[in-house]
């Protein structure tokens, strides 16, 4: 499923935008800047702004965020999350409709998000306790293959969200389905430790494939 949200990722940027001309007319000329070049940083800002609104959905920082030398590393966290996600799909037979690890790829499909893994959504809301239990294992599997690479998860709130919509329309009381969570994020965790190497050459795969700018 998809990555955390970036839903306050344009209004951060634009503020950004704003503070930064703000300072820039406010401190320019007394750094010796001419009104000509604080005109051309202003307009060359709002129109940096209005070509990522419109081309890349607000997304064009994290794009080329990911597009730098450093911005491997978070690429490679989003391929170890949508890989979990995979290896835990396969194992519960629930098939993987595709996987997105980027911004790019995400835009490019549609999506406000840096990673997505998508299964078959569930034809019925109240499914039988098993299929609960496997949609459990599958939708924590990304934030379980991040704490075992990583130490810790930092996406994964789109997936917690839809699991307890699911655990929420089944019928089952509160303790249950925090029970039965807790229960599959542990068997998970415990066996992405154990297929470590498999996580990892399946993580690679997804990162090779991620596209980026410039290729």
């Amino acid at each position: 499923m998809a990555e955390a949200g970036q839903g306050s990722t344009g209004a951060l940027r634009a503020g950004v935008a704003v503070a930064g001309v703000t300072l820039l007319g406010a401190f320019g000329p007394a750094l010796g800047l001419s009104s000509a070049w604080i005109v051309v940083a202003v307009g060359g800002s709002l129109v940096a702004l209005s070509v990522d609104a419109a081309t890349w959905q607000g997304m064009g920082g994290h794009i080329l965020a990911e597009a730098l030398p450093g911005g491997q590393e978070r690429l490679r966290r989003i391929a170890v999350h949508e890989a979990g996600h995979v290896l835990i799909a396969e194992e519960e037979q629930l098939p993987v409709q595709q996987v997105l690890v980027g911004t790019l790829a995400c835009v490019r499909a549609g999506l406000r998000s840096s990673g997505a893994t998508e299964f078959t959504v569930p034809e019925s809301v109240r499914m039988p306790l098993e299929d609960l239990r496997r949609w459990s294992r599958v939708l924590q599997a990304g934030i379980a293959a991040e704490t075992v690479v990583f130490g810790q998860a930092r996406g994964g709130a789109d997936d917690r969200a839809l699991l307890g919509r699911l655990w929420g329309l089944s019928g089952h009381d509160v303790a249950t389905a925090q029970r039965e969570q807790r229960r599959a994020r542990r068997e998970i965790e415990q066996q992405l430790r154990q297929q470590r190497q498999e996580l990892d050459r399946q993580a690679g795969v997804l990162l090779e494939a991620a596209p980026r700018l410039g290729r």
